[in-house]
């Protein structure tokens, strides 16, 4: 038996990728530019959710960022921004519920589009089994700037789902798995026991077709009503476009 859990918002408030984005920032790997451009991709997500073409359009811009850096150095920076940032926007919520599947002796993985090194840094600290992650190519410990198969989003994470399942003799059927958007879907259908965490607006409707549960997570001023809803996007937003500019104003300064 296992548990499966997206990572974006189910785990993490926001998108990793832009707060690991902004990590790398600040070791030169890219320019400011580059950083508003991935505050606005952050800001865009909490607005409205994910897309396939927004999660190509940021696959493209990593793999362009990545090409010629060391795995070692990525992962060494992705320790320091889930010390300073991630580890504060986890949903405790989330957090206790992946604790009570360890609890019980239940596998627990992580199944995102964040790279596998990113992921596998969180699943470790988290206490978790491993992840299942995006594989970005790399040679002689350097990335290519190419994939290895497919991202993992949408159907190809239940790809990955079925085929961790094979090899572990995981009984899905006994599983469980927590997503937030319809681009999760394809995962919570592998498992007998699916679960809307902090759900986008059509995976709500689609869990409530189904008979799914819902958690909500993000505080009563999400959940109540639709006016708290999108007060709470606009302060996701916002909170990225902030600091997009702070960054801005230190990159000025310095």
């Amino acid at each position: 038996m296992a548990a499966f859990f997206d990572v974006d918002n189910t785990i993490i408030r926001g998108a990793s990728a832009f707060h690991l984005a902004a990590g790398l920032h600040r070791r030169g790997f890219f320019s400011l530019r580059d950083l508003v451009w991935a505050g606005a991709m952050n800001a865009r997500y909490q607005l409205f959710g994910e897309n396939k073409d927004q999660i190509d359009e940021i696959r493209s811009s990593a793999l362009g960022i990545m090409t010629g850096h060391s795995v070692a150095e990525v992962v060494a920076i992705g320790e320091e921004v889930y010390d300073q940032v991630l580890e504060l926007r986890i949903f405790p919520g989330t957090r206790a519920l992946l604790d009570r599947h360890l609890a019980s002796g239940h596998q627990v993985w992580l199944v995102t589009a964040t790279p596998v090194e990113i992921g596998d840094l969180i699943a470790r600290r988290l206490g978790a089994t491993g992840c299942v992650g995006t594989v970005a190519e790399h040679q002689d410990g350097f990335y290519t700037g190419r994939l290895v198969g497919d991202l993992l989003h949408g159907q190809a994470k239940a790809g990955a789902v079925l085929a961790l399942a094979e090899r572990d003799g995981i009984d899905l059927a006994a599983s469980f798995a927590y997503g937030d958007s319809t681009n999760d879907v394809p995962i919570l259908s592998a498992v007998g026991n699916p679960c809307a965490i902090n759900p986008d607006a059509r995976l709500r409707r689609h869990a409530k077709a189904e008979g799914w549960p819902i958690r909500e997570f993000r505080g009563r001023r999400h959940a109540a009503t639709r006016h708290g809803l999108r007060g709470a996007r606009w302060a996701g937003a916002a909170w990225a476009v902030g600091l997009v500019l702070r960054s801005a104003r230190r990159a000025v300064r310095g």
